[in-house]
């Protein structure tokens, strides 16, 4: 009866957790659901991003057509205002879509509650995204992302091409001045990139992982 009631004593044993073996299996439960978190906070994180640079390419978007189809600004303005997106890293949660009253290329609006404004509408960058850097290449030059701190994208009929000026300096008054193409750069709080690129011809395209160089 003893050596029965011995062995039964060391089945229940073995088929019983220790105490390191449930601090082990908790501890990998552990490891494992921060991982899976993470990785879930990372893929929204990218998907915002990525929302954001679709909603920007939009915005552009929108400015083309206003531009091409002649959307009239204003109640008594004229239909000869071309459409364009003012970026400016002095405003890095912010872009604006214009209309271009001056007829410069350029966005003139010093404040909204001014008669003569040009805005249209100002779109703000919110929950730690922003504008990185942008970027800008001449004509017949190499992309560079130093030194550009404002780029005007502009649409004026009857071409779909872009008007592109940098730093303040008019594309429409001075065709040396116009770009070849523009990036705009987003980051995400973690540091995730992606790029919309405005090409003179006015196409609009977003890439992921974009560099500053």
């Amino acid at each position: 009866m003893a050596a029965l009631h011995l062995r039964r004593r060391s089945i229940v044993y073995s088929r019983a957790f220790t105490l390191i073996e449930l601090l082990v299996v908790t501890a990998i439960i552990v490891v494992v659901t921060a991982i899976i978190l993470a990785n879930n906070n990372r893929f929204g994180g990218v998907v915002l991003l990525q929302n954001l640079a679709y909603d920007i390419a939009l915005s552009v978007r929108q400015a083309q057509v206003y531009g091409i189809s002649v959307e009239r600004y204003g109640q008594t303005a004229s239909f000869s205002s071309g459409y364009g997106v003012d970026f400016n890293l002095s405003s890095p949660n912010t872009y604006v879509l214009f209309a271009d009253t001056s007829n410069n290329g350029l966005y003139d609006c010093s404040s909204p509650g001014d008669a003569s404004c040009e805005l249209i509408q100002a779109t703000t960058i919110s929950q730690g995204y922003a504008i990185q850097s942008l970027c800008a290449t001449p004509a017949q030059g190499v992309e560079s992302c130093s030194g550009v701190t404002s780029i005007d994208v502009l649409f004026k009929r009857p071409e779909p091409d872009a008007w592109i000026s940098i730093n303040g300096a008019s594309c429409t008054g001075n065709l040396a001045a116009c770009q070849e193409s523009a990036r705009i750069v987003l980051q995400s709080p973690r540091g995730d990139t992606m790029g919309v690129t405005i090409d003179a011809n006015g196409q609009i395209a977003v890439q992921q992982g974009t560099s500053v160089h």
